[in-house]
């Protein structure tokens, strides 16, 4: 009984002093534990980074009149089909902040398809990963198109190319 008490406070204390530890890395402090009569100081940068999702900002130093970041797609889930498959929307944005016209969007999709008819003149799919937005014609500053389509799964779609026009 004595063992299991001991045993039980061990377990108790280890996971406390795991939640510290995750504490200290989360909060992002410097701090100081101490084990067993030595002191270890864990420091971490004070500054919380953006992960790897971050849009990257365009650089128009050097003339650049739009990339492809100035195409934002959206997509989520709207009711399904009667027969039970799954719809999302897709939302294609041209946020460029200097007044370009962009044409040739081309977006990374997979082996995308659809149980659902999307006119082909809004978007279709090339080839594997290449699926061309508005028929190629140009997206104006602001301006949107959207669409919905219908399977068992949503299809990721990130931006692979565009043209300035």
């Amino acid at each position: 009984m004595r063992r299991e008490l001991k045993l039980a406070v061990a377990l108790a204390s280890l996971l406390l002093l795991l939640f510290l530890a995750a504490f200290v890395v989360v909060s992002g402090v410097e701090s100081s534990i101490i084990f067993q009569g030595k002191t270890n100081i864990i420091k971490l940068p004070h500054r919380k980074l953006l992960g790897s999702t971050a849009m990257v900002e365009p650089n128009r130093i050097f003339g650049e009149k739009c990339t492809k970041s100035d195409i934002v797609v959206n997509q989520g889930p709207t009711a399904p089909l009667p027969s039970g498959i799954p719809t999302y929307t897709v939302e294609i944005l041209n946020v460029c902040a200097t007044s370009c016209n962009i044409a040739a969007i081309h977006l990374k999709c997979g082996w995308f398809s659809s149980a659902k008819l999307i006119n082909p003149k809004v978007f279709r799919r090339l080839g594997f990963d290449d699926c061309l937005v508005n028929d190629g014609k140009s997206l104006g500053v602001g301006e949107s198109l959207s669409f919905q389509y219908a399977n068992t799964f949503s299809y990721p779609m990130l931006v692979s190319s565009v043209a300035c026009v």
